[in-house]
């Protein structure tokens, strides 16, 4: 097969963006350190059908891009966030599934010298198989151990590496004796994509509830600033009509006047033996229905045994 030049290789891969960045309406850019080229084609395999990764020079994308904006001006968004060693991974599917492709397709490495930690590093405390003529390692970076049948022991946990600090040759040479891989690399969301939007991919884990709960938040928030102001709003106007029902109560209990929801307050005020009555009642009550549940309990865990298997066997 005929080897393209290099201006016809530009020119296709030009159009190959173009042609993504119209097809797709959703990407991730994703960072590419230490992924090698078996790990992307398993990774691109893993997203045959879901979507599309596209790798490439930085200068060609953002050039690509700006020829583009005519036809989609929000893909300037996309600019600022070249740089690097970057890629595009395209989709029209569910954002959440692709990224979890992404985050399960990582391979294991070990830590080498120079590398930034993308995690902490502990070693615990256990009994190694390397004989005694390795302790000036574990003397060099403090860890305290100690001869054991031969062999060195690690007598407490170290944390030996710090999230993004350089791994140094001493520490690098170390898990390797100790056949630790701490690592674990793959394509790395940055920034997501969708319609002319970006956002961080932090996003993509905020479930309804949460939403839920932040709304049902700046509810109560707007509803405490009416209140306090004196200013009635859809948040306010149950807490107004709860406050108002509460002073009419109170100016029915101290005169004549009366309505039917002050009644029973005001006979209970006139006879209080009537509360340790009401409270009496309402503990047997209470007590009866506990009694069931627990009769309901016993019975269902007793046919479970006298059945002798369980619900999913």
């Amino acid at each position: 097969m005929v080897k393209e030049d290099r201006a016809t290789w530009k020119s296709n891969y030009f159009l190959k963006i173009v042609q993504l960045l119209d097809e797709y309406p959703k990407c991730f850019i994703v960072n590419a350190d230490n992924v090698g080229s078996k790990q992307m084609q398993k990774i691109r395999q893993a997203l045959r059908g879901k979507g599309a990764i596209l790798m490439g020079k930085n200068t060609m994308m953002r050039k690509a891009i700006r020829g583009h904006l005519e036809n989609n001006p929000g893909l300037e968004k996309l600019l600022n966030y070249i740089k690097g060693n970057i890629g595009f991974v395209f989709t029209k599917g569910d954002l959440v599934e692709v990224r979890d492709i992404l985050i399960l397709n990582k391979v294991q490495a070990p830590a080498r010298a120079g590398a930034v930690a993308p995690l902490d590093v502990k070693i615990p405390a256990q009994q190694t198989t390397l004989g005694p003529e390795k302790t000036s390692f574990f003397q060099a970076l403090s860890i305290p151990t100690k001869i054991t049948k031969g062999c060195i022991e690690i007598l407490n946990e170290v944390n030996l590496i710090k999230f993004g600090e350089k791994v140094g040759q001493s520490e690098s040479t170390l898990l390797n004796m100790l056949n630790i891989s701490p690592f674990h690399y793959g394509l790395q969301v940055e920034q997501v994509y969708d319609s002319g939007t970006i956002f961080n991919p932090s996003i993509l884990d905020i479930t309804n509830d949460d939403l839920r709960a932040k709304f049902m938040q700046v509810v109560r928030n707007v509803a405490s600033i009416s209140l306090m102001i004196g200013y009635p709003t859809t948040a306010s106007v149950p807490h107004s009509i709860v406050s108002g029902f509460k002073r009419l109560l109170a100016v029915a209990v101290e005169t004549d006047y009366s309505f039917a929801e002050a009644e029973k307050t005001k006979e209970f005020l006139k006879d209080p033996s009537k509360f340790a009555v009401a409270a009496v009642t309402a503990a047997p009550v209470a007590v009866a229905k506990e009694e069931k549940k627990e009769e309901k309990k016993a019975e269902s865990e007793s046919e479970d045994e006298d059945m002798g298997f369980g619900l999913f066997d």
